[in-house]
């Protein structure tokens, strides 16, 4: 109980100075959309709703410097939401307060932890676990003292893990006795294993059991010597992309991942898919997967000016789960993991790859992220800025000049500007609205005049052949 009582508090202030950082961040911007809205719409209702949302994060953030000062650490086991209910007994559904607080103390005593040692017996002193003759686990659990009556152990039988149930078996086995010597020569008994910790839940269907033990690395499959697996995270999917040794896109694909609108548990299931079919698909071809080193708190600080359908994907978009997932995946297929710095490849994937490969911006992204990770170059590939829209159309853009002295990387912040200048130049003047362009021709037989400037390919070399051989040229 103490152990798990001080990693929660612990954990509590760890995250304090960065929920600190981030409420001010969100009050600098929603001051900003209250002062553009004081000017051009006073009076507005969204003008109102947004003095209040600033009143919400100026009160969260004074709340949370004074708890910083003080040193006070707030947590409530049961869960805010039932404890809350006993002011309002009839709208949750309680007769008396009574009723209320056995579920209350339920809620409280709904689990416990048994906390692992590897110089014990099976990893744990007290809660023991053999293996049957039928392949199942029994588990001798120690009771406290208080709830001794007609013995000291809670003998369970029967017990089998749907996952890591090779890896508990292999931690059991590890466990062994060595005879060794005291400093005074005296013999001894030393035992080494593995740890194996268990958390006892309880819930409507009754009780579950949690096993954790360190489990030993796969052998690595992957190799960056054929390639690499680029991923961008975005908030409702995953943009993934392949390539070849040599940096050129082999194929790209989108993997669904909307998670706003599900339960904890129903979004943590999507997240560990995705993560499995990634990891699979790195594991097939034997090439490593890349990743941003992201932080999704800027942009959830930036809510206030983003688009409300944008915003509600990020507020339940769990980066940080999606990217501990994809890690904990690559780690049981044996895939190595590369992790970049995710400057520029949201713009380098736009500008260089989108309208060149055909693929969306954000599989762009994922192939600039996939060539980082192989230390290819990033320099500029087309010679204007062509970059998808989202209704079919695109948006275009003189590209800046390319100072060589400067890293590469100045010049991509110069055509962040510029493209960010043509986004909102496009949607001022209303192009996002509007139908999708035709799509080209796919041939110039399907129509009865077509007109053509292009010039074949090799138009401009010197002929050396003779006439009738010509057209039939490979170019």
């Amino acid at each position: 109980m103490r152990i798990g009582l001080e990693g929660k508090i612990d954990a509590i202030k760890e995250r304090r100075p960065e929920l600190i950082a981030e409420a001010e961040k969100r009050i600098r911007k929603a001051a900003k959309v209250v002062a553009k809205l004081e000017t051009k719409a006073p009076g507005s209702n969204k003008l109102h709703q947004k003095k209040r949302r600033l009143a919400t994060l100026q009160n969260r953030l004074a709340a949370l410097k004074a708890d910083q000062e003080a040193g006070t650490v707030r947590i409530c086991f049961g869960s805010k939401k039932l404890f809350h209910a006993q002011f309002d007994l009839q709208a949750n559904g309680y007769a008396d307060h009574e009723e209320w607080k056995a579920d209350w103390s339920r809620a409280r005593a709904s689990q416990f932890f048994v906390l692992g040692s590897q110089d014990e017996t099976a990893g744990c002193q007290s809660c023991q676990a053999t293996l049957a003759q039928d392949g199942t686990l029994s588990l001798q659990l120690r009771l406290p003292n208080a709830m001794v009556t007609s013995g000291k152990y809670l003998n369970i039988t029967g017990v089998c893990f749907a996952y890591g149930y090779a890896q508990i078996k292999a931690a059991l086995a590890t466990s062994q006795r060595i005879h060794t010597q005291t400093k005074d020569g005296k013999p001894t008994v030393k035992r080494i294993g593995t740890a194996l910790s268990y958390r006892f839940v309880r819930d409507d269907k009754g009780w579950r059991i949690f096993v954790s033990v360190e489990v030993r690395p796969v052998e690595q499959v992957s190799r960056q010597e054929l390639g690499a697996i680029g991923v961008d995270l975005n908030a409702d999917h995953l943009a993934v992309a392949e390539t070849d040794r040599f940096g050129n896109l082999i194929g790209t694909r989108r993997i669904d991942l909307i998670t706003y609108g599900k339960t904890q548990d129903q979004a943590k299931a999507l997240i560990g898919d995705a993560a499995v079919a990634l990891a699979a698909q790195a594991q097939a071809a034997g090439k490593p997967i890349v990743l941003e080193t992201l932080n999704f708190q800027k942009k959830k600080a930036e809510l206030e000016t983003t688009d409300p359908k944008q915003a509600r994907l990020l507020s339940s978009f769990a980066c940080n789960k999606v990217a501990s997932s994809i890690k904990a995946a690559a780690f049981r297929a044996g895939v190595e993991i590369i992790e970049v710095n995710p400057a520029y490849t949201s713009v380098i994937g736009a500008v260089n790859y989108a309208q060149a490969k055909g693929i969306s911006v954000h599989q762009g992204a994922a192939y600039a992220i996939a060539r980082r990770g192989l230390g290819l170059s990033e320099r500029l590939t087309v010679q204007m800025g062509l970059v998808p829209a989202r209704n079919g159309g695109h948006v275009t853009f003189d590209l800046p000049a390319r100072n060589r002295s400067k890293h590469v990387w100045s010049f991509w912040s110069k055509v962040r500007t510029k493209l960010k200048a043509a986004h909102v130049a496009h949607f001022r003047c209303g192009a996002h609205k509007t139908a999708p362009p035709p799509l080209p021709l796919a041939s110039p037989g399907v129509c009865p005049i077509w007109n053509s400037t292009a010039r074949s390919r090799g138009a401009n070399r010197s002929q050396n052949c003779s006439g009738n051989v010509w057209p039939d040229v490979p170019f």
